[in-house]
């Protein structure tokens, strides 16, 4: 019911209301959500893009190949901050490689401060986005948003992407899912990156540079790895010009059946 409200106000409308309109078209569309507000005060809100079957769109490092979603919340109103959390992704494979992506849709939990704590809050995205099947279409969506501190009936919806948002973790832990090692191999012709992960099946590993213009290859599955762990690994490539691989701090995220870790080690 709410939604049916929503999508009868005028698209760029701020209101209060549990989501705004969406701004679609046939491949995919892209709205802001609400969700209740968290016993500190934060508010909490999400951005929701949703896929037509056989479509996807990227994780903040695409892989192979891809734009990843950009959020500009500069025109919002009373709000001093927005955090953005990634939900956990997957690969996929095609004719121009590996990518890592979202498929049937997503929701990215927001957290959001506002200036002053008194006054209504209302958030405004201008999102660019690329969606992807046969071919690749670069997409941009607008939605506002005013965020009222009040119960939404999407918080459940909200609550579950904000579960599938992998849980900071350490190198070498014990736990069930954890990142066991990083080490590098100069034993082949090329230097390589080898990962051993403890975690239940299906087990995934995804690898990000210490900054945004690395392109560091997705790691593969390989054999080798001792007893009741898996391996993973990726040739030392994608260094940008003048940055060093050794002892660069690199992001591991690792994805199971039941759930997700991010690990930041260093390259030694």
């Amino acid at each position: 019911m709410a939604c049916a409200v929503a999508c009868a106000l005028p698209a760029g409308t701020a209101h209060a209301a549990d989501a705004s309109p969406w701004d679609e078209d046939a491949r995919s569309g892209a709205r802001l959500i609400a969700g209740n507000p968290d016993s500190g005060g934060t508010l909490r809100a999400g951005v929701e893009i949703r896929l037509a079957p056989g479509w996807k769109t990227y994780w903040r490092y695409p892989g192979d190949s891809g734009v990843p979603p950009r959020f500009d919340f500069s025109g919002s109103r009373n709000v001093r901050s927005v955090t953005v959390a990634w939900p956990a992704p997957h690969r996929a494979r095609d004719e121009s490689g590996t990518t890592i992506v979202y498929t049937d849709g997503v929701i990215f939990p927001l957290r959001i401060v506002a200036q002053d704590a008194e006054k209504p809050v209302e958030l405004s995205l201008k999102l660019d986005y690329a969606v992807c099947d046969n071919i690749c279409i670069p997409k941009d969506a607008k939605a506002e948003l005013a965020l009222d501190r009040k119960a939404s009936a999407l918080d459940a919806a909200l609550t579950a992407a904000a579960a599938l948002v992998p849980k900071p973790a350490k190198l070498g832990d014990a736990a069930p899912l954890a990142v066991r090692s990083v080490r590098r191999d100069d034993s082949g012709a090329r230097p390589r990156v080898v990962v051993d992960v403890a975690g239940a099946e299906p087990l995934d590993l995804f690898a990000e540079g210490p900054t945004a213009d690395w392109a560091l290859p997705v790691p593969e599955p390989v054999a080798g790895a001792p007893a009741g762990l898996h391996r993973f690994a990726f040739v030392v490539d994608g260094v940008p010009p003048g940055a060093k691989a050794d002892g660069a701090m690199l992001t591991f995220t690792l994805t199971s059946g039941a759930g997700a870790i991010e690990v930041a080690a260093p390259l030694d």
